[in-house]
């Protein structure tokens, strides 16, 4: 499916020097928050659903600018999957703080969290938790240093690709924008040191990783070390099978 931001220039703008309002930052200080960043296709929606069962977490759903897609041969609902919004909606609330990240995705849409969400997380009582993309983190960061990062990672190159193209089918060019986004997250990831990578052969299993970590303070430094080095390989690959990306 193609689909193409018309006002990119104008949420590149806004995006540049974004800072949420202080709604949000009120918002923040009083929940705990888990992120979980990753390539397309590393599973970490499956990993949020496993977690979520346990009745602990309250998954955030975050407000878009692309149209609902077919997932695993079904139409995505909207506020169950995300909050389907146009552009001029998302773009006004972001003039007005309204958000506490966004962030243009694959050149051809924007996708990010909103204070409202935030709030009805808040008012849940359970821990809140969402996927997003790098640029997501870094401003999520800078409104919550103490927020649980981890970085999520597909057991070897084949398992991510059949993981890619089989949940969706992709054209040529968004493929293309989905690996160049790829490499560049990896890249970041492996250079940053807010995240504990989890490798996600085992997607209950990962989810037990991360619960332990959360709850419980159960970090084992030897299953970032053997994630880390499966994320390095992976970019690897990545950049050896689609030269001209990134």
């Amino acid at each position: 499916m193609n689909f193409h931001l018309k006002y990119i220039d104008d949420f590149r703008k806004v995006l540049s020097d974004y800072k949420p309002i202080g709604e949000a930052i009120d918002t923040l200080s009083s929940i705990e928050l888990v992120i979980l960043l990753g390539v397309s296709g590393a599973g970490r929606n499956t990993i949020i659903n496993h977690l979520v069962a346990t009745g602990r977490y309250h998954f955030i759903i975050s407000d878009t600018t692309r149209p609902p897609k077919i997932r695993d041969g079904e139409l995505e609902k909207d506020g169950v999957q995300y909050y389907f919004r146009t552009e001029d909606e998302i773009l006004s609330d972001l003039r007005e703080g309204k958000f506490l990240e966004a962030e243009i995705i694959h050149n051809q849409q924007v996708s990010g969290i909103s204070i409202r969400e935030l709030e009805r997380a808040r008012q849940s009582g359970k821990i809140p938790i969402n996927e997003v993309d790098i640029a997501g983190t870094a401003n999520i960061l800078k409104s919550k240093p103490d927020t649980k990062m981890f970085f999520v990672v597909p057991p070897s190159y084949e398992e991510w690709m059949r993981r890619l193209t089989a949940r969706e089918v992709m054209t040529q060019e968004e493929l293309h924008n989905r690996m160049d986004t790829a490499i560049r997250v990896l890249e970041t990831g492996l250079f940053g040191h807010h995240f504990y990578f989890v490798l996600n052969d085992a997607p209950n299993e990962a989810a037990m990783i991360i619960d332990g970590q959360v709850t419980s303070g159960v970090v084992d430094d030897g299953h970032d070390d053997i994630a880390r080095e499966v994320a390095r390989q992976l970019l690897i690959d990545a950049r050896r099978s689609h030269p001209g990306t990134h």
